[in-house]
């Protein structure tokens, strides 16, 4: 029998924090359109490049560099809607962003996951996208689904069936960062257009969105763009991130390297509202850094931390909402390493961050572990309960419970103490009182309670129309592209 999915607890902040003055916010803008003017980007798309150069852009077909003067990036921004809808499955667990509330998804894709029931690693399969659907579902931390690992059993449509999972496992928003092929594109706004039952319901309240990555420095990928195209005509939302390095991809400063993720991202949605007017867009940084000694792209290094909540006050600078970084995890040898999660979330909350991702894999978005979702959402609640700031009124205050009680009297049998204690949240790992004394591994309260929502958590399933339409749209994909994908 399907459960009732749990309503979502977005974060609600009573006090905003703010990173950037104006002036600085106007050098960062500043520094962007200098460097879409003067430098340009690559764009290897012949579509692209012809919207561009329609629209006012400087635009070499040999070289596919594109410029574009100040005014153009200026007055197709000027048409990006600030403020709009992400639509769910569940009209109750629709994402209105609105500017005020921050809404978590999963982190995305990995490629590796620790077997629910051996616990030794191997290749993710589409099984491991359903359960971790069906756990993010019945999660009221989680607003929306990002597949988390990639259907590794489904190699050639693999993003496709990644959706078919997730839609048939959580009745909440999914946002796929795996469909980044033109071809692909339409099967996927297919799909959302069966799950929302018709078109202008899809627009109106779109169940799905797009994440496409640009390339760093100053670089857009052909496929990518082109499905992104595809998206925005189809009236979904469609994001641009950017995970340029420092010292690598970017220059080594944070300034320089915002200053190279912001171009690649404005770069990319001026072209969706040169190509559609108005389509609902968003813009996501996600920058890393060059580790000095062995090369390799860090997520989780602190130079990065203050770059997510900046992104967050770019984004809106420019006038569209963010998906905001909370960062990566590196290892898995503790709970404690999701802690700085918390802090991560909250400041990207503070700064007005509408929706957010990043939590629920290990070892830099690779792997997956059955418990890691459950221990990253205690960290999101944390951070939930602190940006709700503090309660001040009378009733909170106690005044008349302290005159009741006195000096030297205690507050243990008074009604407002049973009652305010019923309003505590604890922490559901941290907090588990052991059998033998004392308190229980939170990572095996978090396994523990993962395996619970398998067995008992079963979402308002898809009708059997829209189960056999999805199922269709699959075959007919595998039958028109010529790729003869074989599930096992």
């Amino acid at each position: 029998m399907p459960n009732e999915t749990p309503q979502i607890q977005p974060i609600v902040p009573s006090y905003r924090l703010r990173i950037l003055s104006d002036e600085q916010l106007e050098q960062l803008q500043e520094a962007t359109l200098e460097i879409l003017q003067d430098v340009g980007f690559h764009c290897p798309s012949g579509k692209a490049l012809e919207i561009y150069a329609d629209h006012g852009a400087q635009v070499d077909f040999e070289t596919q560099i594109v410029k574009l003067p100040s005014d153009v990036v200026m007055d197709a921004m000027s048409q990006a809607p600030r403020f709009y809808t992400m639509g769910a499955r569940s009209e109750a667990h629709d994402l209105n962003l609105d500017g005020s509330a921050t809404y978590i998804a999963t982190d995305g894709t990995g490629v590796e996951t620790v077997d629910f029931r051996t616990n030794q690693r191997r290749g993710s399969v589409k099984a491991d996208v359903a359960r971790m659907a069906r756990v993010t579902d019945y999660l009221s931390s989680l607003g929306f689904y990002w597949p988390m690992v990639s259907a590794q059993d489904f190699p050639s449509l693999a993003s496709l069936h990644e959706l078919d999972a997730s839609f048939n496992n959580t009745v909440k928003h999914v946002q796929t960062c795996t469909v980044v092929e033109e071809s692909t594109a339409h099967y996927a706004v297919e799909m959302a257009k069966v799950v929302a039952g018709d078109e202008a319901t899809m627009r109106a309240r779109p169940p799905l969105s797009s994440l496409i990555c640009t390339i760093a420095p100053l670089a857009m990928d052909l496929e990518a763009t082109e499905a992104a195209l595809v998206f925005a005509e189809a009236g979904l939302p469609v994001g641009f991130m950017s995970m340029a390095s420092g010292g690598s991809t970017a220059p080594a400063s944070a300034a320089g390297t915002i200053a190279v993720a912001d171009a690649e991202m404005v770069a990319a949605m001026v072209l969706i509202q040169m190509a559609y007017p108005g389509a609902p867009i968003y813009h996501s940084m996600m920058p890393g850094i060059m580790h000095p000694q062995t090369g390799g792209w860090e997520g989780g290094a602190r130079e990065t931390g203050l770059i997510y909540p900046i992104g967050v006050e770019l984004a809106h600078n420019w006038g569209v909402p963010t998906l905001a970084a909370v960062g990566t995890v590196a290892d898995t040898s503790g709970w404690e390493s999701a802690v700085g999660i918390a802090e991560n979330i909250l400041m990207v909350a503070l700064c007005g961050a509408e929706t957010c991702s990043g939590i629920g894999l290990r070892e830099t978005c690779t792997l997956l572990t059955p418990e890691a979702l459950v221990l990253d959402a205690e960290f999101y609640d944390l951070a939930r309960v602190h940006a709700a700031g503090l309660d001040t009124s009378r009733e909170a205050l106690a005044i008349d419970v302290i005159k009741a009680v006195g000096p030297r009297g205690h507050f243990l049998r008074q009604k407002h103490t049973r009652q305010q204690l019923r309003k505590l949240e604890f922490s559901g790992m941290t907090n588990q009182i052991s059998e033998a004394g004392g308190f229980r591994d939170p990572i095996e309260v978090a396994v523990e309670k993962t395996f619970w929502i398998l067995e008992n958590h079963n979402p308002e399933p898809l009708s059997d129309i829209q189960k056999h339409e999805l199922t269709h749209i699959l075959r007919t994909a595998e039958n028109e592209l010529f790729i003869g994908a074989h599930g096992r």
